[in-house]
């Protein structure tokens, strides 16, 4: 979890005068690859230090690790708000969007989000994102389930 939402940690940026197009701004570096990567790679070193990284089992959380902190990147380019995603920062600063974005965009502060434009935030990840994953968990139970027979 820590991973898929650590990359908003990049809001604090706004309040050091840090714009949205920056570098460092809200979906800048942190919601890159590259970023997911490296947090990877931290996540499995700190975390898992007896596995050595360049073993099979420590690629596999680093790429683990990976997946879950990107996750964030994709759902965000999905999103009808923002000036899009810094998918290739460092290298290209462009920000990005998806062609299909259903997910309502979330505001920027506790105060926005606790209110009716919360509520149609937290509606639409429900419908984008939270049925289709407890449907596709269902779907892979299902299968080891009748496999396992």
């Amino acid at each position: 979890m820590f991973c898929a939402v650590i990359p908003d940690a990049d809001v604090v940026m706004f309040k050091f005068g840090v714009p949205y197009e920056h570098f460092l701004g809200h979906r800048g570096f942190s919601h890159s690859l590259v970023f997911a990567l490296l947090l990877g790679i931290l996540v499995t070193k700190v975390f898992y230090r007896d596995i050595p990284l360049q073993s099979r089992q420590g690629l596999f959380l680093v790429l683990i690790f990976f997946l879950c902190t990107a996750s964030h990147s994709l759902l965000d380019a999905m999103t009808t708000g923002g000036r899009g995603v810094a998918v290739f920062s460092p290298f290209d600063n462009t920000r990005y969007f998806l062609p299909w974005r259903p997910i309502k965009v979330s505001p920027i502060g506790i105060k926005q989000f606790f209110g009716p434009k919360g509520l149609a935030v937290i509606k639409s990840e429900l419908v984008w994102v939270g049925i289709p994953s407890v449907a596709y968990v269902a779907f892979i139970w299902l299968v080891k389930k009748l496999t396992n027979r």
